[in-house]
């Protein structure tokens, strides 16, 4: 076959034409994508491509800074909002000539306010935190004891009503520890001598309830499970408190020397505390000796 019938044999020459073919199905029509189709479509697929891989990053970023943040940093965030909506509130009260602790101040109700009162009185009295002696410090520490174990009234009523042989609600009703329309409860008239004359259950009862130091009973009380719980509560509290408190101490033992005097040793910690961990791997390669 010679060359020119090559050439000119339609079956073997190349169509010259912008697109391509492309079919899908064989009832299908075929369609033409062109070069600039297929360019417009990967330029999509690239713009997907950077637009989920920012969004990645940016979640990324994010999920390390929350990481990052401490239960203090949190609060101090919290602080600097709250701050930041008090100045704002305040502005804005200027701006209306309105005084913001008198509109400040109409949140608050009557009960509310005495509350606060009371508290600001409490926290005033016990503004003495200075050690006098052991008697003072087991003061202070059965008041704040108090203050979270509150007692229950209502069953300290039902145990003084069985105690007394009183009926059951008489001290509930009154609202009061001692019964309405009598003033003591463990005595009866003796007709005879005309005076008030204790029974002996009652005397026994007594006895038994209000305990002293001459009393000889004792381990016969079986308290609740609640009580149990709250008792339990409060010691685990202590524990965690006691954990989580540090104080520095002038004795500690701090490592290596690296401050002249205290000032110097306060500038050191603050310097470390923002740039120890950029030079952490230096300041060990300089311990090791390998540093270049």
């Amino acid at each position: 076959m010679s060359g020119e019938g090559v050439e000119g044999s339609p079956e073997l020459q190349e169509p010259e034409q912008d697109g391509i073919e492309e079919t899908g199905d064989d009832n299908s029509e075929p369609t033409t994508v062109t070069m600039e189709d297929r360019r417009a479509k990967l330029d999509k697929l690239r713009a997907r491509m950077r637009t989920t891989t920012k969004a990645n990053r940016q979640s990324l970023i994010e999920e390390s800074a929350r990481a990052k943040l401490t239960a203090r940093d949190m609060a101090r965030l919290e602080r600097q909002t709250k701050l930041a909506e008090m100045l704002r509130t305040q502005a804005e009260a200027e701006e209306r000539g309105e005084d913001v602790e008198r509109a400040k101040n109409w949140e608050w109700t009557i009960e509310e306010n005495e509350n606060w009162e009371k508290k600001l009185a409490r926290k005033a009295r016990r503004a003495d935190y200075e050690f006098h002696d052991d008697v003072h410090a087991a003061h202070r520490r059965y008041k704040k004891d108090l203050d979270f174990l509150k007692p229950d009234m209502e069953v300290y009523n039902k145990q003084k009503e069985q105690a007394l042989g009183l009926a059951a609600g008489t001290l509930l009703k009154s609202g009061s520890s001692t019964p309405s329309g009598s003033s003591s409860a463990l005595t009866m008239f003796d007709p005879s001598g005309g005076q008030m004359v204790p029974t002996v259950e009652q005397r026994m009862a007594v006895d038994s309830f209000y305990r002293d130091a001459n009393t000889l009973l004792y381990a016969d009380n079986k308290p609740s499970e609640d009580a149990i719980d709250r008792v339990v509560s409060k010691l685990n509290r202590d524990v965690d408190k006691k954990a989580k408190f540090s104080r520095k101490r002038h004795n500690e033992d701090e490592g290596d020397i690296t401050y002249i005097n205290e000032r110097n040793r306060v500038f050191n910690k603050k310097i470390a505390r923002y740039y120890d961990k950029y030079t952490a791997e230096i300041r060990a390669s300089f311990e090791r000796g390998t540093a270049l």
